[in-house]
């Protein structure tokens, strides 16, 4: 004879739900309860927060990546670099990389200062022939300033790991209140079997 859908055992995911849905179980204790509305709590901060903290995060990054690259632009400056000796080839740094090769070359720094120093160069550069680097009012190589392109990469990073970061929080806070409650849960059982174990024990 076939079951009837109504006592048809449940899958286990249903089980889960109905352990936490906020019903009037009488099994169900207050713990139980407590730990659905924390849960239910924590989903919604998720839901509405991480909205916000995306959008904060993207405007807080673009802000901060527009005040550098003004900075930057306006304390960085382009010299000529007179190379000293001849530009060499590549270098091969393994697993199929290679890095830049460098050459001596003098520069005067923005406040008149001359530098010396190794700049990167091609391997087809000439001794005797001109570069242009990127130096600050010092005269040190810094390499030019952040582009667009750069600033906007780093406000859609921001953007991702705001919510990344308030998930991982939740998710943590959760864990520590469900851990709590477990405990008390236990606790609680081992308190109810003290009293009713002997009865039981009893009528054997």
């Amino acid at each position: 004879m076939r079951q009837s859908r109504a006592t048809q055992p449940r899958p286990p995911r249903a089980l889960w739900l109905r352990g936490r849905w906020p019903d009037h179980n009488p099994l169900r204790r207050t713990s139980d309860r407590v730990e659905a509305a924390i849960v239910a709590a924590a989903l919604i901060l998720f839901l509405a927060g991480a909205p916000l903290l995306a959008l904060f995060g993207w405007h807080w990054a673009d802000s901060a990546a527009l005040r550098v690259q003004q900075r930057q632009q306006s304390a960085w400056h382009q010299v000529s670099a007179l190379l000293l000796a001849d530009g060499r080839p590549v270098v091969d740094i393994g697993y199929g990389g290679v890095a830049g090769a460098e050459v001596r070359a003098r520069w005067t720094a923005p406040d008149g200062t001359p530098r010396t120093g190794d700049v990167p160069a091609p391997a087809t550069a000439q001794a005797g022939s001109t570069m242009r680097i990127w130096v600050d009012q010092s005269g040190a190589q810094t390499g030019p300033p952040l582009r667009a392109q750069q600033a906007t990469g780093q406000a859609a990073l921001a953007a991702v790991l705001a919510p990344v970061a308030l998930g991982t929080v939740l998710l943590c806070a959760v864990s520590l209140a469900v851990y709590i409650l477990d405990r008390r849960r236990l606790a609680a059982w081992a308190a109810d079997w003290r009293s009713t174990g002997p009865r039981w024990n009893s009528h054997r």
